[in-house]
């Protein structure tokens, strides 16, 4: 059985019928639509999806300090700026 990373399941058919429903039942969580019961998408509300979004330009800005901590640097006086 595959995982299913989210609390809430609905069908693609109830999600058809029932969208503003489930969306107001998830409150800020995604849902994961199921056909066939197994996952097929995860629906999720803006603010959430904008959460993700930011935490991984996030994780992405540390791994570029993380690579560049190194060097190679330019020194610069301050006049030359």
């Amino acid at each position: 059985m595959d995982t299913v990373l989210s609390n809430l399941t609905v069908s693609v058919t109830n999600l058809k019928r029932h969208y503003a429903d489930i969306l107001k039942q998830a409150e800020d969580e995604p849902v994961a639509v199921l056909n066939h019961n197994r996952a097929e998408a995860y629906l999720l509300p803006a603010a959430h999806y904008e959460r993700l979004m930011a935490h991984l330009e996030d994780l992405e800005d540390a791994k570029l300090i993380r690579d560049r901590a190194q060097g190679p640097f330019v020194d610069v006086s301050i006049d030359e700026l």
